[in-house]
């Protein structure tokens, strides 16, 4: 059984709990459910996922356990390293997605052939902030991470001007905001799309 989030008292152990607002998603009753969050590099993928873990669900972190270099139409791997084959292991995501072990699953992070497997989920959810607060958290990286070199940066300012490389459709959510209101937003959005199916 996961842990509750501390101060919480569910009313099953198949309950998530949303912190801060007084609503509950009762998981034992939505049936399974998948879900991508996506966004450009410096919006909040992997602090999100380390929230929703936090808090109960499974959140997987796709840049460190789907992701490898590959070709993005095909798959094949490639022996680089640069954010144009940054790709996810298709054959993995479909598994996890087919595995009703959990009730909801989120899959967290980016991915450059994410067209080949975005059908699978229930909902795709966008991380956004604007340009002050990207530079802002961008200059927080450590000099061996990601996004830290002025080439990287470079790339990821155009990539959060143009959308090129995020999917166009999904529910976008503005990852400003503190993170317990960020994941608050996106469990919301979950509630309600159980609640229009007649699940919740």
């Amino acid at each position: 059984m996961r842990r509750p989030l501390i101060g919480t008292t569910p009313h099953s152990a198949d309950e998530r709990t949303l912190f801060g607002v007084g609503i509950r998603l009762n998981t034992a009753t939505v049936g399974v459910r998948n879900y991508l969050v996506e966004g450009v590099s410096g919006t909040g993928k992997t602090s999100v996922c380390r929230e929703l873990n936090r808090r109960g669900y499974q959140a997987i972190n796709g840049d460190k356990d789907l992701a490898y270099q590959g070709d993005p139409e095909t798959g094949a791997t490639i022996d680089s390293a640069v954010h144009e084959h940054h790709i996810w292991d298709v054959s993995r995501v479909r598994a996890l997605v087919a595995d009703h072990g959990e009730p909801v699953t989120f899959f967290c992070g980016g991915s450059r052939n994410f067209l080949k497997f975005i059908d699978l989920f229930d909902g795709v959810f966008v991380l956004d902030v604007d340009l002050e607060t990207l530079h802002g958290r961008l200059d927080q990286r450590p000099p061996d991470e990601w996004g830290s070199r002025p080439s990287e940066r470079d790339l990821i300012v155009r990539l959060h001007r143009t959308k090129e490389d995020i999917p166009r459709t999904g529910v976008v959510i503005d990852a400003t905001p503190p993170l317990a209101k960020v994941v608050d937003e996106i469990l919301r959005h979950v509630c309600q799309r159980d609640a229009d199916s007649g699940d919740a």
